[in-house]
C-alpha cells in the first residue's frame, strides 16, 4: 500500500524541474515505493518561475518565499535547488522544521556550511539526499563492485578527469557561478565534488591532497538584467568585471588505501563538452568510464587489453529502465534513480540516498585542495562525523 508525500521544491530553474520529473518518474520505475510523490508547492521569487511550477509541472501552488513553503504544515519533503549561496540558510530551515531535503551539489559553499548542514540534518534526525547523480550510473554501480571484492587487485591508482567547456567563451555572462560570495569555489564545487565523490565511491576515502588552480578567463562581461545561467551570453559592449573563482584544478591525492589519485577539472576546455572520466588501475586489472559513453564500461582484467561491457540487468538498476544491454539509459533517468533513493530512505527511515555528510565529505576534500593551491603543500583531508554512504556495503 503506498502513501502520498506532499514534495515542495525550491527555485524552478533546470534542475528544479529535472527534480519534479525525477519524482513523477520513480512511480513508473519503482512502483513497489511505499511513498507516493505528490508535488504540492514550488517556491520562487520569479514569476514565470512560479508560473511554469503549476502550469507545466503540476504542482498545485507556487509561492515567492521559501520560507512560507518551509512553515508550510502540509509539506512532508522538500527539494533545494537554489544557487549556492542559499544552501546553507534553506537547508537549516528545512532541518529546523524537520522536512527531509534532497539538495543539489556543492552543498555548501565551503566545507563549514556543510558541515553545518551535515550537523543540523543528523540533529533533527531528518534523512537527506545530495544530487550525486553519477553514482547511480548502472555501470558505476558494477564498477564499484569489481572494486570492492576485489576483481583488479591492490588499487595502485585512480584517475578523475571532470572537463567541460560550458565557461569556455570568454562572453559569457559574470553570473553568480564565478562569484566567490555567492558560488564558493569555481570548477571544484562545481564539476570536481562529483569526481571526488565518484572516486570515493568506487575506490574509497581521499586522506590528503596537494594542487593547483588557475583563472584562465580573469574577466567577463557583467550579466544583461535577470541572467542567472553561466550559458548566459553578456553584450560585446557590456562593462567587464573579475572573475574570483577558479576556471582549473589540477590534484593528485592519497587515498586511505594508500592508491595515489590524479584529479583534473575545467570549466573551460574547449571541445570537451562532458567528459567525465574515472580510470582505476589495480595490480589484476584496470576498468574504465566516461560519461560521454555512460551504457559501456571498459575493463581489462587479463593482459589482452581493454574489453567494452555493456550495461545490462544485474548491473545497478539498469533492469529498472531498459530490458537489456545496447539500449541506452540517458541524464535523466539518474535522477530519477536518486528521488527512489531519497523516498525510500524517508519511507524506512534510514540513510539509503547520498547523505549530507557525503555532501561534507566531498566538500571538505574540495577545501584541502583549494588550501594546499594557496599554500604549495599537502593538506590532509579532514575525517566527517555521520552516516556516510560512500563506504556503506
Amino acid at each position: 500500500m503506498t502513501s502520498a508525500i506532499n514534495i515542495g521544491l525550491i527555485s524552478v530553474g533546470w534542475m528544479g524541474r529535472l527534480h519534479s520529473r525525477a519524482y513523477l518518474a520513480a512511480a513508473h520505475h519503482y512502483p513497489e515505493l511505499p511513498l507516493r510523490a505528490v508535488l504540492h508547492t514550488a517556491a520562487d521569487p520569479d514569476e514565470g518561475g512560479r508560473a511554469h511550477a503549476v502550469d507545466v509541472l503540476g504542482y498545485r501552488r507556487a509561492v515567492a518565499d521559501h520560507r512560507e513553503l518551509l512553515a508550510d504544515p502540509e509539506i512532508d519533503a522538500v527539494s533545494i535547488c537554489s544557487p549556492n549561496f542559499l544552501h546553507h540558510e534553506i537547508a537549516l530551515a528545512a532541518a529546523e522544521a524537520g522536512k527531509p531535503f534532497w539538495i543539489e551539489k556543492p552543498m555548501g559553499r565551503d566545507a563549514a556550511e556543510s558541515r553545518d548542514i551535515a550537523a543540523a540534518a543528523s540533529a533533527a534526525g531528518v534523512v537527506t539526499s545530495v544530487g550525486f547523480n553519477y553514482r547511480h550510473v548502472p555501470a558505476i554501480a558494477e564498477a564499484r563492485r569489481l572494486v570492492r571484492e576485489g576483481a583488479l587487485g591492490a588499487i595502485t591508482n585512480v584517475r578523475v578527469s571532470f572537463l567541460a567547456d560550458y565557461s569556455a567563451d570568454p562572453r559569457g555572462a559574470l553570473t553568480w557561478r564565478f562569484l566567490e560570495e555567492r558560488a564558493g569555489s569555481g570548477v571544484v564545487g562545481d564539476l570536481l565534488s562529483h569526481g571526488i565523490d565518484l572516486a570515493q565511491y568506487v575506490v574509497g576515502r581521499v586522506a590528503s591532497v596537494t594542487a593547483a588552480t588557475e583563472i584562465f578567463i580573469p574577466e567577463r562581461p557583467l550579466p544583461a538584467a535577470g541572467a542567472s545561467s553561466h550559458f548566459s551570453s553578456g553584450a560585446d559592449d557590456a562593462p567587464v568585471g573579475a572573475v574570483e573563482n577558479e576556471d582549473y584544478a589540477a590534484v593528485i591525492g592519497r587515498f586511505d588505501s594508500g592508491a595515489v589519485g590524479v584529479f583534473e577539472s575545467s570549466r573551460v576546455a574547449i571541445g570537451t563538452r562532458a567528459e567525465y572520466v574515472i580510470d582505476v588501475y589495480g595490480t589484476k586489472g584496470s576498468l574504465r568510464w566516461d560519461f560521454q559513453r555512460l551504457n559501456e564500461l571498459r575493463l581489462a582484467d587479463d593482459r589482452a587489453g581493454y574489453r567494452t561491457i555493456m550495461a545490462q540487468p544485474g548491473y545497478g538498476d539498469f533492469a529498472r529502465f531498459q530490458p537489456g544491454p545496447g539500449t541506452s539509459m540517458g541524464f535523466d533517468d539518474l535522477k530519477t534513480v536518486e528521488a527512489s533513493l531519497f523516498l525510500r530512505s524517508i519511507a524506512e527511515a534510514r540513510q539509503l540516498s547520498p547523505s549530507a555528510a557525503d555532501g561534507w565529505a566531498a566538500a571538505e576534500v574540495a577545501d584541502a585542495a583549494l588550501a594546499s593551491a594557496r599554500s604549495g603543500a599537502w593538506v590532509d583531508v579532514h575525517r566527517v562525523e555521520g552516516p556516510t554512504t560512500f563506504d556503506a556495503a
